[in-house]
């Protein structure tokens, strides 16, 4: 079955909760969070304390709107309980534990039963549906596998969806693109940023991207940019969708972009519960304000969390593809990837979107932040590419520079440098080096 934008999904490929009206919906999200509270203040002692210091009991919950009245979880809870004390189960009930990295303290550590890994395998098939992909086509994992949630995560959603999985992880690059062209996946699961090296690997080995198989792009695990999908779509010949998803809440398949509409990720209200807050002042938002994204699940057994600040900054619009279901907008930063450089707010992604408008420079960047004297500096070092001469180099530079003085509001320095120079991303890319606290520049 082809792919084409516009063409809604058969009925029949439909899950039973995609099938849900609005009013069904907001039934089963009540009655599924009174329960979830229920078992989070019975089975967590952090949750049971907080609840308590805030004044509520899982009974105060008698409409959606209520849930407002219960205080945020946050990372540092996790971390703070490491390693099993949010675990809402008793350990011999968990049959998988993930975790992430902890290169900025404690590992967050998230656990799931048997009937957990169940629901994330049919979330995950129902997103990969939702992006394009069909029972029999070869599906390329290239997420990393281990404690992080994005390989073994999408490989069993493929494996639910009917699919053929192909376990790339990540790494290996050459050997990757040897793969995509000898065993012709027709879905590739990635970070936009490793897809992107992926392309130049094949572009260096003098093969065309757009003469594989692949057909659907499924992106996920950061935040990418609609001139980012352009660059995408136009050097592979694939539809690029966006998968949202973190540990915490569950993995890849909390929320789908619906390839017939690619218009923003449809959250699986079923089994999560979002909203979005203001981050300063924490006060809920209507749907359609910025906003920082929270969740509530309402299905978790191992790890329930109730109102997660994921630091996620987005807005929430009515559904399209799934009516029944909001969507959300792209990720457009994280609140904790906020820059502030002489008092303006930035984010990388608008950086990148600046750049992806010079064509002779490559969507492979950095953004270095330093001292000089008393007052911070930043410099964007980017990629030319590979056909780009010295006098386009230049002239890109200026044009860049120009961009982010007028389009952002800061002066930067920025540096194009030779192809293949910066450091390629095999899972979530670091955009910024922040090395103000080292640096003694003049």
């Amino acid at each position: 079955m082809g792919v084409r934008l516009g063409e809604p999904l058969p009925d029949e490929l439909l899950d039973p909760g995609e099938r849900l009206t609005p009013e069904q919906l907001r039934e089963r999200q009540l009655a599924l969070l009174q329960a979830t509270l229920r078992h989070a203040y019975d089975n967590v002692e952090l949750y049971r304390r907080k609840f308590d210091a805030a004044g509520v009991r899982p009974e105060d919950c008698r409409t959606l709107a209520d849930l407002a009245r219960f205080p945020f979880t946050t990372k540092a809870d996790l971390r703070e309980t490491y390693p099993y004390g949010m675990f809402a189960v008793p350990m011999d009930r968990v049959r998988r534990i993930h975790a992430s990295s902890g290169t900025t303290g404690r590992p967050t550590v998230v656990g799931y039963t048997e009937a957990d890994l169940s629901v994330w395998a049919d979330l995950v098939a129902r997103s990969i549906r939702a992006a394009g992909g069909r029972a029999g086509h070869k599906v390329h994992v290239a997420y990393g596998y281990g404690l992080f949630t994005g390989g073994l995560g999408a490989h069993d959603g493929a494996t639910r969806a009917g699919c053929t999985v192909i376990p790339a992880s990540g790494g290996m690059t050459a050997r990757q693109v040897q793969l995509i062209r000898d065993l012709a996946p027709e879905v590739i699961m990635v970070t936009p940023s490793y897809l992107l090296t992926l392309l130049d690997e094949f572009e260096r080995q003098g093969v065309d991207p757009r003469s594989t198989g692949l057909r659907v792009a499924i992106l996920g695990a950061e935040p990418w940019t609609e001139e980012m999908r352009r660059e995408i779509e136009e050097r592979t010949g694939v539809h690029a969708v966006d998968i949202y998803g973190l540990s915490e809440v569950m993995g890849p398949g909390v929320a789908q972009e619906c390839v017939e509409t690619k218009d923003g990720l449809h959250v699986w209200e079923d089994h999560f519960l979002p909203e979005v807050v203001d981050p300063l002042t924490d006060a809920p938002l209507a749907d359609g304000e910025h906003g920082e994204l929270v969740f509530t699940s309402l299905t978790k057994e191992a790890l329930p969390v109730i109102r997660y600040r994921t630091r996620d900054l987005t807005r929430l619009l009515p559904g399209t593809a799934r009516p029944a279901f909001r969507r959300m907008e792209k990720v457009t930063g994280r609140s904790d990837d906020l820059i502030i450089l002489r008092g303006v707010n930035l984010f990388p992604t608008q950086i990148e979107e600046l750049l992806l408008r010079v064509p002779s420079v490559a969507p492979h960047f950095q953004l270095r932040l330093t001292r000089r004297g008393r007052l911070d500096h930043l410099t964007v070092r980017v990629e030319a590419r590979p056909d780009a001469d010295p006098r386009q180099r230049a002239e890109a530079a200026a044009a860049i520079a120009r961009a982010v003085k007028d389009g952002i509001g800061v002066t930067a320095e920025v540096e194009v440098v030779d192809p293949y120079t910066l450091e390629r991303s095999v899972g979530k890319i670091q955009r910024i080096a922040d090395l103000r606290s080292t640096d003694q520049g003049s």
